[in-house]
C-alpha cells in the first residue's frame, strides 16, 4: 500500500485547507483497514487530527474537531481533510497514513497572508 498527500502549500488566515490522500495498492474500503491524517508543526511533535474507518465513521481530535471533516471517495480511492478557519498555527507537515501501516511522504503546508 502507498499514500500520496495532495493540496496546496500555502493558504490565507481563515481560509480552508483541503488535502487529498490517494491510496494505491489496496481498497481504502479493506475491511479493519483505519486511515488517518496526522501533522507536525515546525519543531513539534505529531499530532493526530482524525481518522476515517473502512466503514466510513470517523473520529477527530477534541482539540480540532469543531473545525475538521475527513470524507472519502471510494471510487477514486481517496479520502480528504478539510481544515477551516485555518491559522498560521496551522503551519506543519500534513501526513496521511494507514493506522499500523504506511505512511504517505507528507505535504508542507503554511499559513500566512
Amino acid at each position: 500500500l502507498q499514500e500520496q498527500e495532495s493540496g496546496p502549500g500555502l493558504v490565507k488566515p481563515s481560509q480552508t485547507l483541503s488535502l487529498t490522500c490517494t491510496v494505491s495498492g489496496g481498497s481504502i474500503t479493506t475491511n479493519y483497514y483505519f486511515w488517518t491524517w496526522v501533522r507536525q508543526p515546525p519543531g513539534k511533535g505529531l499530532e493526530w487530527i482524525g481518522t476515517i474507518a473502512y466503514s466510513g465513521s470517523t473520529s477527530y481530535s477534541p482539540s480540532l474537531k469543531s473545525r475538521t471533516s475527513i470524507s472519502r471517495d471510494t471510487s477514486k480511492n481517496q479520502f480528504t481533510l478539510q481544515l477551516n478557519s485555518m491559522t498560521p498555527e496551522d503551519t506543519a507537515v500534513y501526513y496521511c497514513a494507514r493506522l499500523s501501516g504506511s505512511w504517505g511522504q507528507g505535504t508542507q503546508v503554511a499559513v500566512s497572508s
